[in-house]
Formats: C-alpha cells, structure tokens, sequence
C-alpha cells in the first residue's frame, strides 16, 4: 500500500506550473528515464514508474495481487499558488486514474491535494473519491505547519467523515544541505524524523482527542523512528508536566489511532514495529519502484517470526480494511 508513480508529465505541462522548478519526464531508451525539475536532473527512473503495462509485468514477478500507488512526492507542488496547484493536482490525479484504468482490479490510486489551501484539499479529496481513488497521500508538513496545525485539522477531519484513508509521506526534510551534505542523509536520517515529529505532533498537542475516532491514518516507513524511540516519549510524559499539558494520556496508548507500513527492512525493527503496533496495524509497504525501497516485496514479512494470521494481516488483510478493498 505504500508504492510510487510519476506519469509522462511533459516538459510543457510542467512549465504551466513552473518552467524553472516544475517536475516533468525524460524518456530515453531501454525503458529508462529521469525526472527533470526545470531544466535539472531529479532522480533516474525505470518504465515501471509511468508504464502500467511494466508494472503489473513486476507485480506478477514478485507475486503481488494488488497495489495502491501515490505520487512521487516531488509532485505534490505545495510550493505554489493555489490557482495554478490546484489544477495541476487535479491534472496529477486523473493521470492517476489513467494509468489504474489498465487493471483497475490490481492498481488502486492515492490523491494528492493542495495544502495551501485547505477548503481546496477538502474538495480535490473528495472529488478524486468520486472518480475512483481510494484515498489521498499528503506530505508530513506544509512549511512550518506540522499535523497539529488548525488547518490540517480540518483536512484531517473532512477524510475522517468523508471516508477517505490518508497515508502520510516524509518531505522536504529538515536538516537543510548544511547539515545532510551528502550521503543520501535526509532520506535516512531527517525523513524517519520527520515521520515520528507527525506522529507526535498529533499525540503531544491533543489532536487525536479532537479528531473522529473514524479518522484512518497511516504512516509511512514503519512510522519512521516512532517505535524505537515512544520508551523516551512515554518517559517524558511521565516526568514533564509539560509534555502532559495538552496530552492527557500516556503516548503509547494512543497507537490504535493510526497505522504504519512495513517498510523497515530488517526483521528486528519490523519484529519490534509489530509488537509496538499490534499485528492488525501495519500494512504491508515497499517503496516500490524506487532502489530504497524492498527489492522482493513482501520478503520481509514472510521471513520473520510471526504466526500464519499475523502473517496475513500484514500482507493484506490490514490494507483491505484500511482501505475498504
């Protein structure tokens, strides 16, 4: 439930949102191609990304039946006036229901919606329900607003009466090129962070207790460092007053209020996530296509220690409820 496309945004479609920064795809040969941002190489891709011919070829390869996908989240456009974000997310969604529409039987999409505008998040969440997507992906943070904020309360809210499932995706991570210089250090450092600071800021400020128990939140890459680290939240809870004044429950009772995907890649973190969670809240997630993300999808769960239930839920028993699939 936790997989990736970008489609074949032309040059000139991008340049409508940005011709300086906008993302848009280079084709080249041998099933090969880069998104460009602007005029500046982003990242090399495989055909797997855009094709859905390819994809279902590698999903029967590694024995997955269905997969929701979400943008890349280089697309999301947060950055932009609303009067040209908001077409462009609409754009980005229907090219979303264009590829499922090949098997929309095995690909199912997630929305993306502009958070710079909240009552315009609202009505592009609903409307990408209506026309077949299965829920929305949103960022972890709009600038400086994380999930506590007020306005993504109300996004917040509206999915939860709406129906709509949300998965939250790590970006724009904090650290800036100062500190995570190289070494791909904000994809492994500031984006595990940047999971557990959304996770917090919805514990910490209260906010689960304002928001619809009906509410389905799902992080992803195992919640970031969430699991490891809630000993030290719940400690501090305990001893700060401060950290109980808008909290009025310990931290970790309050896992069985979202969800988290698999994708942790080593069975002691993934052992430990289970155990943290509850076997009925993490989904089976892969990253997929992209090279950080699990190669054999699924592989991870199967070779730990869990029972022939537990083992069902993670692979899919959990995400056809999430989702209502």
């Amino acid at each position: 439930m936790h997989s990736h496309f970008f489609p074949p945004i032309t040059r000139e479609e991008a340049a409508r949102l940005d011709p300086q920064g906008a993302p848009w795809l280079q084709i080249s040969a041998a099933e090969q191609g880069m998104i460009i941002t602007g005029s500046k190489p982003f990242r090399p891709v495989g055909s797997a990304l855009w094709d859905p011919v390819r994809r279902i070829a590698e999903m029967d390869q590694a024995g997955v039946d269905q997969q929701i996908m979400c943008a890349t989240p280089v697309m999301f456009g947060y950055n932009y006036p609303i009067e040209l974000a908001l077409p462009w997310a609409q754009r980005m969604n229907d090219y979303a229901i264009a590829l499922c529409a090949h098997h929309p039987q095995r690909l199912k999409p997630l929305a993306q919606v502009p958070l710079q505008d909240i009552e315009a998040a609202c009505r592009e969440a609903s409307r990408a329900k209506s026309i077949g997507h299965i829920g929305i992906q949103i960022g972890n943070h709009f600038g400086n607003k994380d999930l506590d904020d007020a306005d993504m309360l109300i996004l917040l809210a509206h999915c939860a009466n709406e129906g709509i499932p949300l998965l939250v995706h790590p970006w724009d991570m904090m650290g800036g090129e100062q500190r995570m210089k190289k070494w791909m250090l904000p994809w492994l450092v500031a984006m595990p962070a940047e999971t557990q600071l959304g996770i917090l800021s919805l514990i910490l400020s209260g906010a689960f207790e304002k928001l619809p128990r009906s509410l389905k939140i799902c992080f992803a890459h195992g919640g970031g460092s969430f699991a490891f680290l809630l000993g030290r939240v719940d400690n501090a809870w305990r001893e700060r007053d401060i950290i109980r004044e808008d909290c009025p429950r310990l931290p970790s009772s309050y896992v069985d209020r979202f969800y988290v995907d698999s994708a942790v890649f080593d069975a002691r973190a993934l052992e430990l996530l289970v155990d943290v969670m509850g076997e009925e809240r993490v989904m089976l997630g892969s990253d997929y296509p992209y090279p950080l993300g699990e190669r054999q999808v699924g592989q991870l769960i199967r070779h730990c220690h869990f029972s022939g239930q537990a083992r069902e839920r993670l692979l899919s028993g959990n995400a056809r409820c999430f989702f209502g699939i």
